[in-house]
């Protein structure tokens, strides 16, 4: 374990109030722990970005089944893909909707031109991609 280093911080006291609130609500014992995991957090963003950078990550889509070619475009891409998409989880949410994730590894650059089409198809109601850098932010389990 590195050697722990102390810094001091100005906050305006309400920002610091509602962020104990949530730190509490979240199960935090201390607001060291909540501060060093935004900055995990950050780091991990940061490199992510990072177009060569090798990433893993998840995007989530929901759509309606029933627009006409819209699953078929969503497996072709897969297919065109397949060494980007390491698995899918396909949800039926209700007689229309359905929940896809995606599980994505590649390069960053590759794997947010995959989101990004994939987003785009026309019917897609809602998608998000989350990308980490698995190396940067790991912590040890107490």
């Amino acid at each position: 374990m590195s050697q722990l280093a102390r810094i001091g911080v100005a906050i305006d006291a309400d920002l610091l109030a509602s962020f104990d609130a949530l730190i509490e609500k979240q199960g935090y014992e201390n607001r060291s722990e909540a501060f060093r995991d935004l900055i995990r957090d950050r780091l991990v963003r940061a490199e992510s970005e990072q177009p060569n950078k090798e990433v893993v990550g998840t995007l989530t889509l929901v759509y309606d089944h029933h627009q006409r070619n819209l699953t078929e475009r969503i497996t072709n891409l897969q297919h065109d893909h397949h060494g980007v998409v390491v698995s899918t989880l396909h949800v039926h949410l209700d007689h229309h909707n359905c929940l896809e994730v995606l599980i994505l590894r590649g390069k960053s650059k590759v794997v947010r031109q995959l989101a990004d089409l994939l987003v785009s198809i026309k019917g897609i109601q809602h998608g998000q991609l989350a990308m980490t850098a698995a190396e940067i932010g790991q912590k040890p389990k107490k």
